[in-house]
């Protein structure tokens, strides 16, 4: 019997997990998006703001270079991004530049 809340806990945490991928939107799953590096608004990204922040909503400024948003796959390098490097949103989190 002592090991009934162990096997309990694991179903629990694969229902748990099963029901976060389903709640996820459509676009989340999506094969046909990539994730796309300082084209976000301030609140607005789509998970992955850096330290301070946990996930989507949380960036704290437009276009963060740690912050992704989910774009149209081969889209994204032709986002206009304020702090990239190339002025274009990247496939990986960047260094911000400062521009004038």
């Amino acid at each position: 019997m002592t090991h009934a809340p162990t096997k309990l806990s694991a179903v629990a945490l694969a229902m748990a997990l099963g029901a976060a991928f389903t709640a996820m939107p459509a676009a989340a799953q999506s094969a046909d998006k990539e994730h796309c590096y300082g084209v976000a608004l301030k609140g607005k990204n789509d998970c992955a703001a850096g330290p301070g922040t946990t996930c989507a909503g949380t960036s704290k400024v437009d276009y963060q270079s740690n912050a992704w948003s989910l774009v149209p796959k081969g889209s994204c390098e032709k986002t206009v991004s304020k702090t990239s490097p190339t002025g274009f949103g990247q496939l990986k989190a960047f260094k911000a530049e400062k521009k004038a």
